[in-house]
């Protein structure tokens, strides 16, 4: 009898694992080691580069299916997202697209090792990911999008978001999926919110065997290459049945519906939640409920932009109204503070876990209502100062919450509404990426209030074992790690900073000057015919100076990708 020998996968490094997945002798890899692309933002910190940035992406076949794998290494800068290592992920996920579109069914599978963004790179991770975003959604139209978080490090930050929007995902029990990762959750809420160092809270809060058996992950195997091809086969082959976990809405809403937060519930008591709730249908909320008048750009702006037209959301810090700027229909979309939001953690605006899937649900209805009509434009308001920490967040799936709201603005602005963001205030991390950074188009106003960043700077100096003062050195040599926003319209991303505004106080003046800016923004949209995040690679100043190394990698790409 022949003994079978398992090959694990979590103890290899990136490349090996793709090469693993894949039949014998069809691993080709595209933009590998020796193409000479590496980050250029790093050296001039003094780091140094990794000649293919930590992102392995190889063509081959699965059981003679024809797919594209794409393993992020662990193992350099903590598997974080930058400018070049995002740009690969994006153009071979567009790229697959293609192929699906020509009739060529080509299967992406995602191996994530990741932390997140770069903090390195901060700005240019931040737009990284809401480009492998917008990817992720359009491909799914065509083919199931299958992510695998082996082990290690895990699936962490923005690349949590992006292991939500896959079409299915498979975990070992060594794997850790959570958009905030266990030493931010302590420095942004403290030790007794979430202790980084109790690994038994860790992994029964984001580990493999408690993601999948609350529902966040779909299969749960041995760290096996051969049962993790097994798995994949199984999703390739329609034998498994997609969850479609960004589209459950009401589910998932209803499951909130029944937490406690002021009551530390148990990793056994969320799995029973979530278990019961599947065919629970939500609650009719009233319309119109009087709310307390929050403080906050985000409010003031909302309640000059509607114009007094009766607002329609049912949250209080998710404010929705649809109203008229001249013939164009509008709905307005703000996430504001609520000191009586029953999740604590997001009492000051966060996005939190109502609020994710809240503005899923509210964009989602715009969807459904102009399926047969003109598409309305759909506005972010956007001033959020990050997502919600904290224990419950992770443990119920904040990271699910935020990847419903990007796939509801991806889908919208996939379906032809013009999708804005104009951006008032704050615009930080995990919430910027779920409200607003999806939008065909952002405006931003030229005010020092006006901030675009990764995480607070205490935060982003932990993770990077860097003092505040190293920290602030760093953003004269890499405008992406600057929290201002001259610094992020160098990016490229921008449509317009408006300048000439009074943030705080806005008058009627300030109101037509956004209005038109809006306006604007909208018949470019419509005259581009473009429904992608592309037109942040093609200005002027993303070609120039902002994405060079992006469109180099774009280029390469389609070059070596047949």
């Amino acid at each position: 009898m022949i003994k079978t020998v398992r090959q694990s996968i979590v103890e290899c490094n990136g490349r090996e694992r793709a090469k693993q997945l894949l039949d014998n002798g069809t691993f080709r890899e595209l933009m590998g080691p020796f193409a000479g692309i590496e980050s250029p933002h790093l050296e001039p910190q003094g780091i140094v580069p990794q000649s293919d940035d930590g992102v392995i992406i190889a063509k081959g076949t699965l059981n003679t299916q024809s797919v594209v794998v794409i393993s992020i290494e662990g193992n350099f800068q903590g598997g974080g997202i930058g400018e070049v290592s995002g740009a690969k992920i994006s153009s071979a996920l567009e790229m697959a697209r293609r192929d699906c579109e020509n009739g060529v069914k080509t299967i992406p599978i995602i191996l994530f090792d990741s932390g997140g963004v770069r903090l390195q790179e901060a700005n240019y991770g931040l737009l990284s990911i809401a480009e492998i975003g917008a990817a992720i959604v359009a491909l799914r139209q065509y083919v199931p999008v299958i992510g695998i978080i082996p082990g290690n490090i895990g699936a962490f930050g923005g690349m949590s978001i992006t292991a939500g929007l896959c079409s299915a995902l498979i975990m070992t029990r060594q794997g850790r999926l959570g958009l905030n990762g266990p030493e931010v959750i302590e420095q942004e809420a403290g030790v007794r919110e979430f202790d980084s160092k109790n690994r038994q809270l860790i992994w029964g809060t984001i580990g493999g065997n408690q993601r999948t058996l609350i529902g966040y992950a779909d299969i749960l195997t041995e760290d096996d290459t051969a049962l993790i091809k097994e798995a994949v086969s199984s999703i390739i082959c329609g034998e498994y049945v997609l969850q479609e976990r960004t589209k459950q809405v009401d589910r998932y809403l209803s499951i909130l519906e029944s937490v406690n937060p002021t009551e530390r519930m148990t990793p056994e008591e969320a799995r029973k939640l979530c278990n019961q709730a599947t065919n629970i249908n939500m609650k009719k909320e009233k319309k119109n409920p009087e709310y307390e008048k929050s403080a906050g750009r985000g409010q003031t702006w909302f309640n000059l932009l509607r114009n007094g037209a009766e607002e329609i959301g049912t949250l209080p810090s998710v404010r929705v109204a649809d109203s008229m700027i001249g013939d164009q229909k509008v709905r307005y979309i703000a996430v504001v503070p609520d000191t009586h939001n029953r999740f604590p953690r997001a009492k000051k605006g966060e996005v939190g876990l109502l609020e994710g899937w809240t503005i899923a649900k509210h964009v989602r209805e715009a969807i459904e209502l102009d399926q047969d009509s003109e598409k309305r434009a759909i506005v972010a308001i956007v001033d959020v100062p990050s997502q919600a920490y904290g224990y419950h967040e992770e443990l119920l799936g904040i990271h699910q919450a935020c990847a419903a709201a990007v796939y509801a603005y991806a889908s919208a602005r996939l379906a032809g509404h013009p999708v804005v963001s104009f951006i008032p205030g704050n615009a930080i991390s995990g919430a910027f990426l779920s409200h607003g950074m999806q939008s065909n188009r952002l405006i931003a106003l030229r005010d020092s209030g006006v901030n675009v960043h990764v995480m607070s700077k205490k935060s982003a100096a932990r993770i990077t074992l860097r003092s505040l003062e190293e920290l602030e050195a760093a953003t004269k040599k890499i405008p992406a790690m600057a929290y201002d926003i001259e610094s992020f319209e160098k990016l490229g991303a921008l449509f317009s900073l408006v300048d000439g505004v009074e943030a705080e106080r806005p008058g009627q003046e300030d109101l037509d000057l956004i209005n038109n800016e809006i306006i604007r923004a909208i018949k470019d949209i419509e005259d581009s015919g473009n429904t992608d995040l592309s037109v942040r690679l093609t200005s002027s100043l993303a070609k120039s100076v902002g994405r060079k190394a992006s469109n180099l990698v774009i280029k390469m790409m389609e070059e070596q990708w047949n």
